[in-house]
């Protein structure tokens, strides 16, 4: 005999809504607030590995950005915001501290003196080497929760989604 699954969180919520607001679809939140609850989930078991090098989530992306650069390991400020996907004053804060740290360098643009390079140094591609390789065991020990079939629908499925959600959409009508 089958056992019913019990009710998780999000479930919890929907069968709240369907009692209160019986005239809304709240199916949606079946796949929403479940993504979301793991998006958090998630972002917590990676940031665990950041700490363990005295990195938050930013600087850790700022020095894999670096380091996915290939020799000589640097880039314009402006260029590490675009491959970190954040605003240049969050970036400028993010290389203050790598710099105090002493794992990044900053100096003047050879092409473009008003511009500026930041370049990992010695000691900040070892230590993202590890961070790294650390990061991707984690990565892959949260991705075995789920079998090879499993994550390979799921990587297919979040793929085709994401790419629907990016393209440019028309607007709603008002």
């Amino acid at each position: 005999m089958e056992h019913p699954q019990p009710l998780d969180r999000v479930a919890r919520i929907q069968a709240d809504w369907r009692r209160e607001r019986p005239d809304l679809d709240t199916s949606p939140q079946g796949v929403i607030g479940r993504l979301h609850r793991l998006a958090g989930r998630l972002t917590e078991e990676l940031c665990r590995v950041y700490g363990h090098y005295d990195l938050s989530e930013g600087e850790f992306d700022v020095l894999c950005a670096l380091r996915r650069a290939g020799e000589p390991y640097e880039r314009a400020p402006g260029e590490l915001a675009a491959h970190t996907m954040v605003t240049t004053g969050a970036m400028t804060k993010r290389i203050d501290r790598l710099e105090r740290a002493g794992l990044v360098t900053r100096r003047r643009s050879d092409d473009d003196q008003r511009g500026r390079i930041v370049a990992l140094t010695g000691p900040g591609r070892e230590l993202i080497d590890e961070a790294f390789t650390d990061h991707m065991r984690n990565e892959r020990d949260l991705l075995n929760l789920l079998t090879p079939a499993e994550a390979g629908t799921l990587e297919a499925l979040l793929t085709t989604w994401l790419s629907r959600l990016e393209e440019p959409r028309p607007p709603r009508p008002e």
